[in-house]
């Protein structure tokens, strides 16, 4: 039968007939039948899910609650020490099976390893390539600091290998929207940092080319102050920890050049250990106005409250009102005696531990004080594991995490606020680090440090200069 082609009648009859053929092929009818519902399926499984989980249990429990926070929010810690303690107890050995059986079986010594990660449903870690200050610590040389730039290099180094043979939990996070999309791909947030500028060598182009390794943020100090900065604790002639006295009474003219090139090169200022002087200077400028403070939102990244424990390196209620008004963020820590203390007779001006309130329950309420102070969009976690020798009560590892989520909710904090308090708050922080720096980069160049000529006496024609 012919069908005349110019009859609109007759080719819709055509169409009609092709169609109900092609409905019949063995392709069209694996589809719909196949790949279609599965399709469904799995979209509608993907809205759903944790509501099939539901069944059994209870979805309004604390429990369910906390685990579904932690699946739908990255936890961040912002301050794990495991390489250190890598470099003090496996000289960063990492394909012995010394190592590499306990951190990928859980049997590592400390806070920290693969099951344990797993099982606290953590998102995320800024891992510490911390050294210590050097034993004269008020030599501010290059001298003095050359073998830690070099010790540095090589905890860097051992970040870098980590990452290419743990990638899920060691790779690169340049900038907040990577480590966003880490999460969402399930893979670890995972930048590196330095604890102390004592680690660069009075050497901003030292810190950029960190920068350029991975390093996220920079403690300004450690407990030893430096040529940018002052400490909030120093060690004294006999060895002991002591409360500090002013250096520079802050910042020095040369730490606000360095906070400058930070916020150009996107680096967050970090402001643990740093005295209540130098804290007041990045979060609100000099006091003759002259200098406007950091123009990116710094952190405390592991400090907890002051007011709840009188340690120097804790953070006052005035300052906590200056991070309020700059956006930013105090990272609650769980070294005991930075949670749990009493005034001392000591002389030190370092507070004594009081052991019976080292648990949980007390690191609840310094995240509580801060929120209920300032907002809880100003707080965070830094827990500081692997780096501290004692734990509270119920957080002994960093498997312990959903119990404190769970312990939040049970004070009454919202789920909302509890998943800002985990990583969003730090993100949102880590974002407009990263906006200032790409304004700034399209108004200025980098700060270029003076150099001193490079002289030896062993030139071939003897003056000393090749």
């Amino acid at each position: 039968m012919r069908f005349d082609t110019k009859d609109p009648d007759a080719v819709a009859y055509q169409k009609r007939l092709a169609l109900r053929r092609a409905a019949r092929s063995p392709g069209s009818i694996i589809f719909n039948f196949v790949v279609f519902p599965v399709f469904v399926l799995v979209t509608l499984w993907s809205y759903v899910h944790y509501d099939l989980r539901c069944l059994g249990q209870d979805c309004t429990s604390i429990e369910y609650r906390a685990a579904k926070i932690l699946k739908e929010n990255p936890l961040i810690d912002g301050h794990n020490d495991l390489m250190i303690m890598m470099r003090y107890l496996y000289g960063n050995r990492i394909n012995s099976g010394n190592f590499s059986d306990r951190f990928e079986n859980g049997r590592l010594e400390y806070h920290t390893d693969v099951p344990r990660i797993e099982q606290g449903l953590s998102s995320g870690a800024f891992w510490s390539a911390f050294l210590p200050c050097p034993s004269n610590a008020s030599d501010f040389s290059d001298e003095a600091y050359a073998p830690i730039v070099k010790a540095t290099l090589e905890q860097l180094d051992l970040y870098h290998r980590l990452a290419a043979k743990y990638p899920k939990y060691f790779t690169p996070t340049p900038d907040s929207a990577s480590a966003l999309r880490a999460f969402q791909d399930g893979r670890y947030i995972a930048p590196v940092i330095i604890e102390g500028l004592h680690q660069i060598g009075n050497s901003i182009p030292t810190l950029r080319l960190f920068h350029q390794l991975g390093v996220r943020y920079a403690t300004l100090t450690w407990n030893c102050h430096n040529i940018y900065a002052d400490a909030a604790v120093v060690t004294n002639e006999k060895g002991q920890s002591v409360r500090s006295s002013p250096h520079w009474g802050g910042l020095s003219a040369a730490g606000r050049d360095l906070i400058e090139e930070m916020n150009r090169m996107g680096m967050i200022v970090d402001l643990a250990h740093v005295s209540p002087d130098t804290m007041r200077d990045v979060l609100a400028g000099s006091e003759d106005g002259s200098w406007g403070g950091s123009i990116a939102p710094p952190i405390f990244s592991h400090s907890s409250a002051y007011a709840l424990c009188p340690h120097p390196r804790n953070v006052p209620d005035d300052i906590l009102h200056l991070v309020k008004k700059r956006n930013s963020i105090v990272m609650v820590n769980f070294n005991p005696g930075f949670i749990s203390c009493t005034e001392s007779d000591s002389g030190t001006g370092i507070p004594d531990l009081y052991e019976p309130n080292v648990t949980l329950s007390q690191v609840v309420r310094h995240i509580k004080h801060v929120g209920e102070l300032i907002g809880y969009d100003h707080v965070g976690l830094g827990t500081d594991f692997d780096g501290i020798e004692g734990t509270p009560r119920g957080l002994e590892d960093v498997s312990k995490f959903p119990d404190l989520v769970a312990a939040l909710l049970e004070e009454g904090i919202s789920d909302e606020d509890a998943g800002k308090i985990v990583g969003r708050n730090l993100l949102r922080v880590w974002a407009e680090v990263d906006r200032v720096a790409d304004k700034l980069q399209k108004e200025r160049p980098p700060l270029e440090d003076g150099v001193s000529d490079f002289a030896t006496s062993d030139a071939a024609d003897g003056t000393g200069v090749l």
